[in-house]
C-alpha cells in the first residue's frame, strides 16, 4: 500500500545535509508523521475543504499528542497517522482553535516516536535558516530561509498578527513541521502562497502559523475545549481590491446569507467605522464583542450604499458533532 506521503519528495538539490545542523537531524524529522482524515459527506465543511483530506502532523506530546491545520481535520471521524516506516496508527481529534488555525489529535496506540520541542519564531530573522519538513524522512524535507515575518488576514474571517513566510516552498506543506536552528518546532504550514522575486517572477511561497501559539491553548486543545470565547462570524469570504473589502463568497446558512449579503458587495464600514482592507474589517467586527452580537455593515452595491445589520454566530455551531465511542 503506497504511503501518503508518496509523490511529495522534494528536489534533490533543495533537502536538507545532516552536517549542516548542530542537532541530530534524522530523529527530529521522526517526529513528523502523515495525517489522514475522513470526514462525512454531509459535513458543512466537506463542499469547501472536501471528505478525505490529507496533510502532516507533529509529535508535541509523550502521550500521542500530534500537532496539526485545523482545517485538515475538522469535523473529520476517522482519523489516520502513518509513520516514516509506513506504520499506520488511528488517531481522534482532541481540539480544534479557530483563532491560531491550529489543532490536536491523540494517537489511539503508541506511536514510538520522538517529541519535538516546541519552540518559538520570534528570534528568526529575514534569512534565518529553518527547515520545511513534510512526513517522510530527509527526501520530504527542505532547507529554506525565512522570507518575512508579516500579520496575515485570511479571506475566511482569520487573522495573525505574525505569520512565518518561507521560500522554497515546500510540496506538501499542510501540517508540515517548520524547524528552527536549534531543532525545535517553530511553525506549522499553513497555505502556499505567491510572491515575486527579484527579478519580477512569481514563485510559490509558505505561510507558517508561529508554534508559540500553541502553548498557551494545549491544555484546553487536550481536554477538547475551546481556548477562547467564539469570535463573531459572519459567513463571507472577502479579498482586498484597491483599498476596498470586497465579498467575493458567501458561506451557505452563515449569517451574511441571511442578511443577503451577495458576492460583488463593498463593505465600506463596520459599527459605523469605515474599513478598508481585510484587517480593519475584522478588528473592528471582533471588537463589537463575542459570537451572537448584531455587527452593522454598510454596503455599497451597484451604486447604492446602505446600511444592513447582521446577527453574527459561533462558526463552530454549524460543525458537524463528533461521536463519542
Amino acid at each position: 500500500m503506497p504511503t501518503p506521503f508518496e509523490g511529495y519528495e522534494v528536489e534533490a538539490r533543495l533537502r536538507p545535509s545532516a552536517e549542516a545542523y548542530r542537532f541530530d537531524l534524522d530523529h527530529v524529522l521522526a517526529s513528523v508523521v502523515a495525517l489522514e482524515a475522513k470526514v462525512p459527506s454531509d459535513a458543512y465543511t466537506a463542499a469547501i475543504l472536501g471528505t478525505e483530506r490529507v496533510g502532516n502532523g507533529v509529535v508535541v506530546g509523550p502521550s500521542g499528542l500530534v500537532l496539526t491545520m485545523a482545517y485538515l481535520i475538522t469535523e473529520a471521524e476517522e482519523v489516520v497517522l502513518t509513520r516514516n516506516d509506513g506504520r499506520r496508527i488511528p488517531a481522534h481529534v482532541l481540539g480544534l482553535d479557530g483563532r491560531s488555525g491550529l489543532g490536536l489529535v491523540q494517537a489511539l496506540e503508541p506511536l514510538d516516536l520522538p517529541v519535538i520541542t516546541v519552540g518559538s519564531a520570534q528570534d528568526l530573522e529575514a534569512g534565518a535558516p529553518v527547515i520545511a519538513a513534510g512526513a517522510g524522512g530527509r527526501a520530504h524535507a527542505a532547507a529554506s530561509k525565512v522570507l518575512a515575518r508579516i500579520p496575515f488576514a485570511g479571506y475566511w474571517e482569520y487573522l495573525l498578527d505574525e505569520a512565518i513566510i518561507t521560500a522554497p516552498a515546500h510540496p506538501h506543506w499542510s501540517g508540515a513541521a517548520l524547524i528552527g536552528p536549534k531543532g525545535d518546532l517553530v511553525g506549522l504550514g499553513s497555505l502556499t502562497l505567491e510572491g515575486r522575486d527579484q527579478n519580477g517572477d512569481t514563485r510559490p511561497l509558505n505561510m507558517f502559523v508561529p508554534a508559540e501559539l500553541l502553548p498557551p491553548i494545549l491544555d484546553d486543545l487536550a481536554r477538547g475545549q475551546s481556548p477562547h470565547p467564539p469570535r463573531p462570524w459572519l459567513g463571507v469570504f472577502a479579498q482586498e481590491m484597491e483599498n476596498h473589502v470586497v465579498v467575493v463568497g458567501i458561506s451557505p446558512k452563515g449569517p451574511a446569507a441571511r442578511a443577503e449579503i451577495k458576492p460583488g458587495d463593498l463593505i465600506l464600514a463596520v459599527d459605523g467605522q469605515p474599513v478598508s482592507d481585510l484587517t480593519e474589517f475584522y478588528a473592528v467586527m471582533w471588537s463589537l464583542g463575542e459570537a451572537g452580537v448584531t455587527v452593522p455593515l454598510k454596503i455599497l452595491r451597484e451604486g447604492d450604499a446602505f446600511e444592513v445589520e447582521v446577527r453574527s454566530m459561533d462558526r463552530n455551531a454549524l460543525l458537524k458533532k463528533r461521536r463519542l465511542n
